[in-house]
């Protein structure tokens, strides 16, 4: 008898490794999927009781009571969270969306983030659908609600239409936002290019987030030699999905013409040096500015031969996004109201 290890051991580890993982997330997911719709059927019981017998806040408190004695074991039973499952049945009234849409692909805590922070149902849908699909955390949906993503995605003015094909300028579009949320760098207004180049490269992960969805970092100030002359890319990355590069550059200004200028010489440079014609889309550029004029900017890219894209970016969320919602206020008041009356 031989004590080897056999040659395709390694592989086949590797494989009865994903088949367990493989196992494991479906097993999660039908599990999310059960108690959502537990969830969902005490929230529908809770409402109707409430519409034909005039269940109270009281009566609410002695349930969660009563089934946390119940099922010590089980978490989720307090009161506040039977409200929270009130609202859910509420916001989704048709069973079978639970199923169907992505919300019933998310977990709890999630769902909860969606009912405190939109009043708007298509909104809380569509927020639904993207977070499904990335797989953001609690706090990245959150963060993406606070800075207004569905206002901001593809909202960039450019010249696409013009410079790629209408197709081609269709994808390149979603790759933009307007404006760009960098508060996570913790800088002031008056920070320069390079102290943001810098905190972007240091907080790159959080960088590529805000970017969105598929952006690889090919790296910073990119050397360029051209006849002699030396040329600096501020930041360049790669579109997974695209197959394109992504120029991005920074003015810690107000736009200028001359700026678009300057991008699409990058571009150019991109697209020659380093772009592989057989397989990769058109290289685009996006020029991050601490502020502009529209006009001026629809003006600058009309006279722009290469694909540019202009967007401000904002170091803190703006002040009316800060604050908390007419929504927010009024159940904050209204709990605290409950509690007194219940002493």
């Amino acid at each position: 008898m031989t004590n080897l290890i056999p040659d395709d051991y390694a592989a086949t580890l590797e494989e009865v490794k994903r088949q367990v993982h493989t196992a494991r997330f479906r097993a999660q997911r039908k599990a999310n999927a059960e108690l959502l719709q537990l969830w969902w059927r005490i929230g529908r019981t809770i409402l109707d009781r409430q519409t034909e017998q005039g269940w109270g806040s009281r009566v609410l408190a002695r349930l969660a009571a009563d089934l946390r004695a119940e099922f010590p074991s089980i978490k989720g039973f307090s009161r506040a969270n039977l409200f929270y499952m009130r609202g859910f049945a509420e916001a989704w009234p048709d069973p079978t969306a639970i199923v169907q849409r992505p919300v019933g692909q998310l977990p709890w805590g999630h769902v909860i983030v969606l009912l405190d922070k939109l009043d708007d149902q298509a909104l809380r849908d569509w927020y639904a659908a993207k977070d499904a699909h990335f797989g953001w955390s609690r706090a990245v949906l959150a963060h993406q609600i606070a800075t207004r993503l569905h206002e901001r995605e593809a909202a960039a003015p450019t010249n696409f239409p013009g410079a790629l094909g209408r197709s081609d300028s269709e994808q390149a579009q979603e790759l933009t936002k307007d404006p760009y949320a960098l508060d996570f760098l913790a800088v002031d207004g008056d920070a320069s290019e390079r102290e943001l180049e810098q905190r972007m490269v240091d907080r790159i992960l959080d960088t590529m987030r805000e970017l969105g969805a598929g952006f690889a970092f090919v790296g910073r100030q990119m050397h360029f030699d051209i006849d002699g002359e030396d040329f600096y890319v501020d930041l360049l990355f790669f579109h997974i999905e695209q197959l394109r590069y992504v120029v991005v550059e920074l003015k810690s200004t107000t736009f200028a013409p001359a700026d678009a200028g300057q991008l699409g010489f990058y571009v150019t440079i991109v697209d020659d040096r380093l772009r592989n014609h057989d397989k990769h889309r058109p290289t685009v550029g996006i020029l991050l500015v601490a502020g502009k004029n529209d006009t001026v900017v629809r003006y600058a890219l009309a006279s722009t031969a290469q694909p540019v894209a202009v967007s401000r970016y904002q170091l803190e969320q703006e002040a009316d996004a800060a604050l908390p919602d007419e929504r927010t206020l009024v159940e904050a008041f209204t709990h605290e109201l409950t509690r007194a009356d219940d002493g």
